[in-house]
Formats: structure tokens, C-alpha cells, sequence
């Protein structure tokens, strides 16, 4: 879910990602549906909305009748308990922004010869769920992370070309781990953001990104919208992951970044951490694709931006090596954040 608070609505937009084990792949609303079956679905579906009020012909053709731009707009399905396939369409891109969210329902008979052999099994492990969940995905429970060499004092001049990379929603086993030694190889520093359940299941990981001379910020104990909690709340937050990344690390973090950028005078007052946003989002939870994601910042990155990547998502840790080889070459430099901002 994003959040735009200068949005005339709610500025709310939401999206839904699936994860295939076997594969070890995030998958797209989209991929649930076989592409050979996708003009059928999409028929079935404009069927649907066209009972819906605040639906429009014109609506429909600017979104679902482009081929090229349409699964952008099939982002956020998900399966009801008795096989039918829920569609969720935000606000003003199906219908008339006044309609507000927009969903439909197609049933069990209709969208189970549209799915691909993903959404099958996805469909039929909602209908009826194993009594042990199985993606397929290899045990990582005896991975370890190990710490990489820290480079030591960083002296670098913030008035040459830096930039700082952050990598937010971890730990995730294995991929933090990697992308460590990625960072490593090319002596980057960079700015973890974690979420204190993770830190929580993977306390070595963190201990790991501190010790390897990165920075660790906290984003909040399990990613809600802090803006729509109470001050105690909030509280609870942000206390209960500074203590597990101290726990980690012996250290408690001076910045925060708020999930979705949402922050408010309420957000700021409960705490003494800095609020940490960015510059540059790589939208890289959009786009499952290394080379995409590597291309978005090579193409635009510039002096001091601040770039957010996620290293939940493996396609993400592996557009890294692109980013800083490429960079490297260009003569930029890879600093924390708080090192951005202290020596600007």
C-alpha cells in the first residue's frame, strides 16, 4: 500500500504480491491469470464493472483497454474462501473518482479456467488450506550471515558525488546476507531500515549489517500506516523496535523512516529519532525485474539523493551489483545517511 497525502481522496493505492517457493519469486496480482487466458479474464471482468455505478466506458478503455498498461491496473487481486477471485481497482482508475474503490467479484466457475497453474494452486490452497503450508521454498533456517570486513572510519567528503543507498522492511534470510557481500566488494556503505518482527527472527542479520559498517534505522515493529494510530501506538512502535536492533547491535538507531513516508506533528512528537525519507523511490516492489530496477537508478540517481530499494525482494538485492558498479564508475561515492547529512 502507498500513501499520497496530496491527494484530493483517500490517497490511498494498494497493491497485492504473491510468493512462489519453488520458485523463490514474488509474483504480481497478474501472474495469477494465464497469459493465453488474459483478454478472456479481462473481458469477464469489464463484464462485471459495467453493472457498477461510477463506471464509465471511457474509464474502463483508458485502463483495462490498453494491453500494454492493463496488469498495472490487475494489481490487487486476491481469492475468496470459496474459490472466487476478488479484483480491487483504486480509486479514479476504473470510475469516476467520486465512486471512490472499486471491487468485483468474479466466482469459482467463471475465473478457475482463466488461472495460470500459479493461481490454481494458490486458489486451491485458500478453498483448502494444507495443514502444513508448503511453497516449495529450501530450508534457510540454518543459513547464517556472516559480517563483511568494515572498511572502517568513512571520510568521505559529501561535497564530491554521494549517495545514500537504504534498503528497507528486513532482514530477509538469505537475501540480506547477499547483498552484504555485495556491498562489501565495492566498499558502499548503505542504511538499513528494518522492521522490528524481523529483527526479532533474525537478530544475527542485524548484528551482521552494523558490524559490517552500515547503518541501522528503525521502521516501526510491523509496517502499519503510523499516521493512522494513537500516540501510544506509535510509541509502541517505534520503543519496542529500537530495543530489539539495541538488542542486536548494542545500539540503539538515531533515525526512523515511516512506513509509506506517512508522518505527521503527532508521528514526530512521540519520538526523538530523525525522521528519514528519501529522494528517489526504485517502486522496485512494482517491478520484479533486476535489470528495471538497476536501470531506475543508474538513470536517474544524482548528487545526494537518497534511494530506496527493499531487500525483501531477491530480483532487488540482485540489481545491487549493477548499481554500484556502474555508479562506482561514474565517481560516486556510497555513504550512510546520517553521514550524508552530517557532512553536507
Amino acid at each position: 500500500m502507498t500513501l499520497d497525502r496530496s491527494s484530493a481522496g483517500d490517497g490511498l493505492a494498494t497493491k497485492s504480491y504473491w510468493y512462489e517457493g519453488a520458485a523463490q519469486q514474488y509474483r504480481t496480482s497478474a501472474g495469477l491469470i494465464a497469459d493465453g487466458s488474459r483478454d478472456a479474464f479481462v473481458a469477464a471482468v469489464e463484464k462485471a464493472l459495467g453493472h457498477r455505478e461510477g463506471v464509465t466506458a471511457d474509464s474502463l478503455d483508458s485502463s483495462l483497454g490498453d494491453r500494454e498498461y492493463r496488469d498495472t491496473y490487475l494489481d490487487d487481486m486476491s481469492f475468496t474462501s470459496d474459490g472466487g477471485l476478488k479484483v480491487d481497482f483504486d480509486r479514479d482508475t476504473v470510475g469516476v473518482a467520486a465512486a471512490g474503490r472499486i471491487s468485483v467479484t468474479l466466482p469459482k466457475a467463471t475465473v478457475t479456467p482463466f488461472l495460470s497453474d500459479f493461481g490454481g494452486r494458490a486458489q486451491r490452497q485458500t478453498v483448502d488450506p494444507d495443514g502444513k503450508l508448503d511453497l516449495g521454498a529450501t530450508d534457510t533456517s540454518t543459513q547464517t550471515v556472516t559480517a563483511q570486513p568494515d572498511p572502517g572510519t568513512d571520510s568521505t567528503d559529501c561535497s564530491e558525488v554521494s549517495i545514500a543507498l537504504t534498503f528497507d522492511d528486513g532482514p530477509a534470510v538469505p537475501y540480506t546476507g547477499t547483498l552484504l557481500k555485495y556491498l562489501a566488494q565495492y566498499k558502499a556503505r548503505a542504511t538499513f531500515f528494518v522492521v522490528g518482527q524481523n529483527v526479532a527472527l533474525h537478530p544475527e542479520v542485524v548484528r551482521a549489517e552494523a558490524q559490517s559498517g552500515h547503518e541501522v534505522g528503525d521502521h516501526s515493529w510491523n509496517h502499519p500506516v503510523l499516521t493512522n494510530l494513537s500516540s501510544a501506538q506509535v510509541r509502541s512502535q517505534l520503543d519496542r523496535t529500537n530495543a530489539a536492533i539495541k538488542a542486536a547491535t548494542g545500539k540503539e538507531p538515531t533515525l526512523f523512516r515511516p512506513p509509506y513516508g506517512a508522518i505527521d506533528g503527532k508521528v514526530r512528537a512521540v519520538t526523538s529519532l530523525s525522521p528519514a525519507l528519501w529522494t528517489m523511490d526504485t517502486e522496485d516492489w512494482k517491478y520484479p525485474d533486476a535489470a528495471k530496477v538497476a536501470q531506475s537508478v543508474i538513470s536517474t540517481a544524482k548528487r545526494n539523493d537518497v534511494i530506496l530499494i527493499h531487500d525483501i525482494h531477491p530480483t532487488s538485492v540482485a540489481a545491487v551489483p549493477e548499481i554500484l558498479r556502474t555508479l562506482t564508475a561514474q565517481g560516486y561515492h556510497f555513504v550512510t545517511v546520517s553521514h550524508l547529512r552530517a557532512t553536507l
